[in-house]
């Protein structure tokens, strides 16, 4: 028997269904690989993003994101350059399906019992997100704007329902604004981490900071970023 389809999975019903001791022989997610691309690039290499936002509630398989990434990560190899992006998926099938597998052939009548005992066996996993959910994310280079949008776009086919392409206003993968992250980066409060960066704030012990990194006042205030004047 084949693979049922993904719309028969589509609706978010009940609880999440995890892989645990009580649920054992879930198949393997086919999506494997999560970061595509210059992934070891750092934060300061990489000022643009580009995310593919959920625009429903609902299940989306690991098959589904799979194929998403392939698609998003051919068009960008072939249109801006293998180093020249990371392309990040965000969500992770955690939710497993079940399937209750009915026998068609001849006789079936006599070795099926039915709606009894109808809890299926795992079948598949899938990823439950929430409207304004990112889903795949892409940082580069300003000038490769509009090819991260257009990967965007081609991996939206592979999902079901609806998405939304959004420009971040963010520095790369960053929660900090780019004129905020170019301010604190001016003031020596910013601390390379990876593809992300530490704010360094007026708290904590002072023989744990570098000559150049102790300030007087605070980085935001009530989330509201505090620049020295």
């Amino acid at each position: 028997m084949g693979r049922r389809p993904a719309r028969c999975y589509r609706q978010i019903k009940g609880k999440p269904y995890p892989k645990s001791r009580f649920c054992r022989g879930v198949p393997d997610p086919k999506i494997r690989i999560y970061d595509v691309g210059a992934k070891r690039a750092g934060v300061d290499f990489f000022p643009h993003c580009v995310h593919l936002v959920s625009w429903e509630k609902e299940n989306i398989s690991s098959e589904a994101l799979e194929a998403a990434r392939i698609a998003a990560n051919k068009y960008m190899v072939k249109n801006a350059g293998k180093d020249a992006f990371h392309l990040r998926v965000r969500v992770h099938p955690f939710h497993v399906l079940r399937i209750n597998k009915m026998l068609s052939c001849a006789g079936a009548d006599r070795l099926q019992t039915g709606m009894r005992g109808a809890f299926g066996k795992p079948f598949g996993v899938c990823a439950r997100v929430a409207i304004g959910q990112i889903l795949l994310s892409i940082r580069c280079k300003d000038n490769h704007g509009a090819v991260a949008e257009e990967a965007l776009r081609r991996a939206k086919f592979k999902f079901p329902g609806r998405q939304k392409i959004v420009a971040s206003r963010n520095w790369g993968f960053t929660s900090y604004l780019r004129d905020d992250y170019l301010e604190w980066k001016r003031e020596g409060r910013l601390v390379n981490d990876g593809v992300n960066a530490k704010l360094l704030d007026n708290h904590g012990p002072l023989d744990a900071r570098e000559p150049g990194q102790i300030f007087e006042g605070p980085a935001r205030m009530w989330r509201v970023p505090v620049h020295a004047q």
